[in-house]
């Protein structure tokens, strides 16, 4: 069975909810993982920031200029025997929302009210289905998709309540529906994924129920060679390898949830980006072996809004243990490090999540001097770069050598080069390594 995952843009409008099918086929069992319909979980994410302030007036006015779209774009969708029940389905997810926004508003009802925008677009598109006879099952993900106490998804767990679901008796084909994003936590409560979540639901299934490719389709012709939004000309690369897609997600590619590489990676499942709005392009395909035929770099990313923190110590000098005692700091205020470079006296390192900035700066300053840089960006070079291989690092430093760099971090994978240059820097650095190595 194949896994295929649609975000908020391909089920935009039901002309695309329509044309779904075409891209899903209708001769074969496949599972479909869904995304919000476009613009929603925006919405329901403003919803509750008003709500979390008490403007309950303005969150009101939200919810029913929401549902008015909604009751738009079903008009447009479903003939007349479909739009009663359709309208009905509308009604009890916004009356969930609105009941919602009037009790004492937590973190519980706000993942509740966001995960309306999924359980909405799967039924929808159940629905449409029904109507043009094309079988189909609504799987709910929250009743297999399930994360522990550190907020880790149990694949075990998806796998022993998900495949029950999958059994038919039947030798006709049919289309699985499920939400992407939501899951249920340790406690039982409605839970997500984070942002992106659905390419991480859809690698997760695809992971426990040993899948045999993930689709990822999206609004773009698969991972690019550069950011498209700023550099002309970028081209779209045939093969990856798990490792080159992890680095390249993670550091700057927008195509893909960074985490959602990891299940598939771990249990061998290729994984394949495509175009909704250009279905017969070959997309990207992530693999284990990627392109052999091809070493050296093959892309570069960058991730931005980075701050850059040096510890500059004489402790550190023939001193064991000091790196352990810096990182629990990060770890107390659970904040990740992107990069990392020692000399005998001082560390530089990064991180993009500056929650807990002030905190950690104040319980850093029991080790020595620390200096700090905002507004830093990551540029990320990605190939393949094996250890005894020459003239890689050389080739592009000497792309980006009129220009500033913060740090640089090379070794630690054979398959990552990245630079922390100044964020007002990004593009030219962008442009100038995209001309001298493609």
């Amino acid at each position: 069975m194949k896994v295929l995952k649609f975000g908020g843009t391909s089920i935009g409008s039901p002309e695309r909810l329509k044309k779904l099918i075409k891209l899903i086929g209708r001769n074969e069992t496949k599972l479909v993982v869904l995304s919000a319909m476009a613009g929603t979980t925006n919405a329901l994410i403003e919803i509750n920031s008003n709500l979390a302030i008490n403007k309950r007036v303005e969150a009101h006015q939200q919810i029913a200029d929401l549902k008015s779209n909604y009751y738009r774009w079903i008009d447009e969708l479903f003939d007349a025997v479909t739009i009663g029940k359709c309208r009905a389905l509308i009604d009890y997810h916004f009356d969930v929302i609105y009941t919602l926004s009037n009790d004492l508003f937590t973190p519980i009802e706000e993942k509740i009210i966001v995960a309306q925008g999924e359980l909405i677009s799967t039924t929808l598109f159940h629905y449409y289905l029904e109507e043009i006879n094309v079988k189909s099952v609504l799987l709910p993900a929250l009743d297999f998709i399930k994360t522990d106490e550190n907020n880790e998804p149990i694949i075990e767990s998806i796998k022993q309540n998900l495949s029950p679901l999958l059994q038919t008796n039947t030798n006709e084909p049919v289309i699985y529906i499920t939400q992407g994003f939501i899951c249920r936590n340790a406690f039982g409560e409605v839970d997500n994924l984070q942002r992106g979540g659905s390419d991480y639901t859809a690698s997760l299934i695809g992971a426990a129920i040993q899948a045999e490719e993930i689709q990822i389709w999206t609004d773009i012709d698969g991972m690019h060679n550069n950011d498209p939004r700023i550099i002309d000309n970028t081209q779209p690369i045939a093969r990856l390898s798990f490792e080159e897609a992890a680095e390249l997600a993670y550091f700057g590619a927008k195509i893909l949830h960074p985490q959602s590489i990891f299940p598939a990676q771990k249990y061998n499942i290729p994984v394949r980006i495509l175009n909704t709005l250009a279905p017969q392009l070959s997309g990207t395909l992530i693999s284990k072996i990627g392109d052999t035929s091809v070493f050296g770099v093959k892309a570069i990313a960058a991730k931005d809004n980075i701050t850059a923190i040096r510890i500059q110590s004489s402790r550190m000098l023939l001193a064991y243990g000091f790196l352990r005692r810096v990182f629990e700091v990060f770890e107390r205020y659970k904040t990740p490090i992107d990069m990392i470079t020692t000399s005998e006296v001082a560390i530089s390192l990064t991180i993009d999540n500056t929650h807990y900035l002030n905190e950690i700066l104040e319980d850093l300053g029991d080790f020595g001097t620390v200096h700090v840089d905002t507004n830093q960006s990551i540029i990320c070079v990605v190939g393949t770069f094996e250890l005894d291989s020459v003239g890689y690092a050389a080739k592009i430093l000497d792309g980006i050598n009129h220009l500033p760099i913060r740090m640089i971090s090379y070794g630690g994978s054979n398959h990552n080069i990245s630079l922390l240059v100044d964020s007002k820097d990004k593009k030219e650095a962008l442009q100038s390594l995209h001309n001298h190595l493609f």
